[in-house]
């Protein structure tokens, strides 16, 4: 009887849906008629194991003049729950985003990306994304997540 409740209560755990909030920090680069350059912040949110939202604001520069940039994306995630810490993550997202550069206009792009994150399932790991956003774009940095308590690293 002991047995058949640990397998009951195991199934229940890997029934849950993997959630986690993840908070980013890096570089950012937007290469199109004139680059964009500078850091970016970031805050995620995975609503279940297979797909994240998140939000990337970034502080820069283009032609010399302080600029900002904004990209919202919905993100599909190939091996989320990969725990271990030689087993990469790949994901592809699309949304929009924004930039706005001092004596100049606001512009909107549709965004696309690609994404490598490392050790997907454990608490920080190492990302890099190329995609295309008004130009080419690329970022790179560190991620932190908070996972549910069920979940445990192994």
């Amino acid at each position: 009887m002991p047995n058949l409740l640990f397998l009951v209560s195991v199934l229940a755990l890997q029934s849950q849906p993997l959630t986690a909030t993840e908070l980013s920090v890096g570089a950012a680069a937007a290469m199109a008629r004139r680059t964009f350059a500078g850091a970016e912040l970031g805050v995620a949110h995975r609503p279940s194991g297979e797909s994240r939202v998140a939000l990337a604001l970034a502080g820069g520069t283009i032609a010399a003049r302080p600029a900002a940039r904004a990209q919202l994306t919905l993100q599909l995630l190939v091996n989320a729950a990969a725990r271990s810490g030689g087993v990469p993550g790949f994901y592809a997202g699309v949304g929009g985003a924004f930039a706005a550069r001092r004596g100049s206009p606001g512009q909107g792009f549709l965004a696309v990306l690609l994404g490598i994150e490392g050790a997907p399932g454990r608490r920080g790991g190492w990302y890099g994304e190329l995609g295309f956003a008004g130009g080419v774009r690329a970022a790179a940095g560190w991620r932190l997540r908070w996972f549910p308590r069920w979940w445990s690293e192994r």
